[in-house]
């Protein structure tokens, strides 16, 4: 199984379509009369927790991959299906950490001009902090999708086995011109 990483356009993808939403919430809160602006503490505080927990499970994943084959016999054995999830929830994320955070920084950006009234103030001071938070989760997502990588094996992608074959082509070049 060949799992890619994820490119960086598709981070500013997110993060300008959570833009544009965030917005959209603004001018729909402000024409409907709905107070649908900002962000409840408690989803501030369960994006930060789940930040950390798959932080923590992706570092297990690097320890466990990096560690030499003799000293991983000593290690707790790694399950391969946790370490594909740690992989997967890492991709999603930071995907999902860069759309939320387009999505509070565009609530923050038009209300800027009725920061002066409390309800706005408060909306502009937790969407601030859940976008900061955000793009923590963004910054984790894209670490531990890094750190969930596996070495190269010994096998013909190992950039040492393609330095060796190509010296022995060279080899066996300069070997053939010779005779």
């Amino acid at each position: 199984m060949k799992i890619r990483r994820t490119p960086w356009w598709q981070y500013v993808v997110a993060l300008l379509l959570g833009l544009i939403a965030g917005c959209l919430l603004v001018q729909v809160s402000e024409s409907s009369g709905l107070s649908l602006l900002g962000a409840p503490w408690f989803v501030s505080v369960v994006l930060l927790l789940l930040g950390i927990v798959v932080l923590v499970m992706a570092l297990q994943v690097h320890q466990y991959a990096t560690t030499d084959p003799q000293k991983r016999a000593r290690l707790k054995p790694l399950d391969p299906t946790k370490a594909v999830y740690t992989l997967m929830l890492s991709k999603a994320l930071g995907l999902t950490g860069a759309a939320l955070a387009g999505w509070y920084v565009g609530q923050i950006l038009l209300v800027l001009d009725h920061i002066e009234a409390d309800y706005y103030a408060t909306a502009v001071t937790q969407c601030a902090v859940a976008a900061v938070i955000c793009l923590a989760d963004m910054v984790i997502g894209i670490v531990g999708e890094w750190l969930c990588q596996l070495p190269p094996m010994e096998g013909p992608e190992n950039p040492k086995m393609k330095a060796a074959k190509r010296r022995r082509g060279i080899a066996s070049a300069t070997a053939k011109t010779r005779h």
